[in-house]
């Protein structure tokens, strides 16, 4: 009978209390789908960074990590990769050597690491040689009798290897992709025209065009007018295993974009053989030897073993090789559930507002209920579930819609391309793909139904101490 009457209760003043629904609506969809956001765009940097760019494990040298120096290298590589591809867990192992050096062309340098590979192992470990860019070669596919680099988008553009250019093509390109005819003609004069770099390119174009214009297709303008030489070169030069300086010059094999410009601005691969004979290095000598496991959850219990079964060398998990990324998946679901708990928190003034002016309102009516014979459990009870309800209603109907435009957007994501840049140099992908367990919707639900019984008690509390004689000369 409580539960009956109390929610028709909700519905006597239905323009107050869907105001109410309302507003606790947006405020749980608002926050669940926040959350769902950030917690996809994690998701996909813990998926790229395992997957593209160190994978669950490495073993090195003790003190390599320290200056990087040539001569710390993994004692016994042989038997040792064999002892780990035995190991309970491991899917595959594949090992490196890591110089430090220079990447140089004519016009442009930088300071570069150089990762000498075994390209077969690697694509067992990693899926770097997934995201070459089409167009541009592949991952040391093809027999070649010059040096190979496999080299980032990044770096790249800092060495002037892509660059951008206006022809009659691209401009065809545009106009195929429906860019407005006038947008076209602010082009025309820079036909024909090669631009160096990429900020030199947006400087122009920018000159040209207006903020909208650069808004809505400055994206598309650039990415038809990206261009990459075949046959490119560039010259890597380190110091072998004497000391001394040494390099050759190396074609590129292939250009990665992993959305990632800090990795792709540092890390330069190329095979193996290449890097040993230019170092004086055995060809069985290697830095690091990198790890990947069925099962992201066993990182831990196989690290462990490793390192008890390697003393003299260095066992490192993702976690404790990149921290910072570590950190931030341990405490997301801590910050989301704070997060959560202010908006409800929120939400509870209104709800505790206007159960205070419900109770008012009816002052007579309880009067008349306690006068009767209802005791305060029950005039408690019915106030408690008043609350509940207009907070239940309002947080699943916040709830469904939530859920319902999580699953429509994880499908084609959300492109955050005017701010890929940014994205980008924090190591985030631009396209985000959200998500949300199941687990946190049955949290938040709990929440609801806490928050909807708190909000209750003050104003229950109101009610019960309403004197019945009082209340019924209450006009």
């Amino acid at each position: 009978m409580i539960w009956k009457t109390a929610w028709k209760n909700v519905w006597r003043n239905k323009v107050r209390s869907l105001v109410v629904i309302i507003s606790i609506t947006i405020g749980i969809f608002g926050g669940v789908f926040a959350i769902a956001v950030m917690n996809g765009a994690i998701e996909q940097k813990v998926d790229a960074t395992l997957n593209d760019e160190i994978a669950h494990i490495h073993i090195n040298d003790p003190a390599f990590r320290d200056n990087y120096d040539i001569q710390l290298s993994v004692d016994q590589p042989e038997q040792t990769i064999a002892m780990v591809r035995n190991m309970p867990g491991v899917e595959a192992v594949t090992p490196r050597t890591v110089i430090t050096g220079m990447a140089n062309t004519a016009t442009k340098s930088a300071g570069v690491q150089i990762l000498g590979i075994d390209p077969e192992s690697e694509r067992e470990v990693l899926q770097l040689y997934q995201t070459t860019i089409p167009g541009t070669g592949g991952f040391f596919d093809a027999e070649s009798r010059h040096q190979l680099a496999y080299i980032g988008e990044a770096l790249a553009k800092e060495l002037n290897i892509i660059r951008y250019r206006i022809d009659e093509s691209m401009l065809d390109s545009l106009a195929k992709r429906e860019v407005p005819a006038e947008v076209l003609e602010k082009l025309v004069p820079f036909s024909g025209h090669r631009f160096k770099s990429e900020k030199s390119f947006k400087k122009e174009v920018k000159g040209v065009l207006s903020m909208k214009e650069q808004h809505e297709y400055g994206a598309v303008i650039k990415e038809e007018a990206w261009s990459f030489r075949a046959r490119s070169k560039m010259t890597l030069t380190f110091l072998d295993k004497d000391q001394m300086q040494t390099g050759a010059v190396f074609r590129i094999a292939g250009i990665y974009d992993i959305k990632n410009s800090m990795y792709e601005m540092s890390q330069v691969l190329v095979q193996n053989e290449d890097l040993a004979a230019l170092t004086g290095m055995a060809s069985n000598e290697y830095h690091q030897l990198i790890i990947r496991l069925d099962d992201l959850e066993s990182t831990r219990v196989v690290s462990e073993s490793l390192k008890g079964k390697l003393d003299g060398l260095e066992v490192m998990n993702w976690k404790e090789i990149q921290p910072e990324l570590a950190m931030m998946t341990d405490m997301v679901s801590k910050f989301y559930a704070i997060f959560m708990v202010i908006i409800l928190a929120a939400l509870a003034f209104g709800i505790v507002n206007t159960m205070l002016m419900v109770v008012l309102e009816r002052t007579k009516e309880l009067g008349m209920l306690t006068a009767i014979g209802m005791n305060k459990k029950r005039v408690f009870n019915m106030i408690m579930l008043e609350s509940v309800f207009l907070s239940l209603v309002g947080g699943v109907t916040g709830i469904i819609i939530s859920k319902t435009l999580i699953s429509l957007t994880a499908r084609k994501g959300i492109n955050f391309a005017s701010y890929a840049e940014g994205f980008e140099a924090m190591g985030y992908p631009a396209h985000i793909y959200p998500s949300i367990s199941t687990s946190f919707f049955i949290t938040v639900t709990i929440l609801i139904i806490i928050t909807g019984i708190l909000s209750s008690i003050y104003p229950a509390l109101k009610a019960l101490k309403l004197d019945p004689a009082e209340a019924l000369r209450t006009e």
